[in-house]
């Protein structure tokens, strides 16, 4: 489902290759970036058939974790143009599908966007209010945009 390109020729870098990990999933207690960032970057841009990855929207050096601090997954991604009106649909793909990947004890701290200065509060604002969430989820029309972007490569 696309709206509309804002951005229509973006910049794709190549796929980096993934970093062989440890099989047993309970080997290790905690959690890094590096198993982050493999949930997350096949998500597809939602204006583009290109993951976060290939956009450099995420990257492993993005994504941080306070084990300290109640488990702090904290992301923060920079879109492809400055004034993208999809960040909040990106923040939103990052949240669902790091509430899907991970137990509920751990935190999602505020998705910030690099390089927004000026609705860089309101879109934090809505991706760390659980109702605002729930909410959005409840739109068919964006529920099916998310689901394009975290579901469509498995396809």
């Amino acid at each position: 489902m696309t709206l509309g390109l804002i951005n229509a020729n973006p910049i794709v870098h190549a796929k980096k290759e993934r970093v062989a990990r440890c099989e047993d999933s309970h080997c290790c207690d905690a959690v890094d970036p590096l198993d982050i960032y493999d949930f997350v970057r096949d998500i597809r841009d939602p204006e583009h058939p290109y993951s976060l990855e290939q956009l450099s929207v995420l990257s492993e050096e993005s994504i941080s974790v306070d084990d300290k601090l109640g488990r702090i997954l904290r992301i923060t991604f920079t879109p492809t143009i400055q004034h993208c009106s999809m960040a909040t649909v990106i923040g939103l793909c990052l949240r669902v599908k790091l509430q899907e990947c991970f137990p509920p004890h751990y935190k999602v701290s505020s998705t910030d966007l690099l390089q927004i200065l000026v609705s860089q509060f309101a879109v934090n604002k809505q991706l760390n209010d659980k109702e605002r969430i729930a909410a959005a989820l409840e739109n068919p029309n964006l529920r099916q945009l998310v689901d394009e972007c975290l579901y469509s490569n498995e396809l």
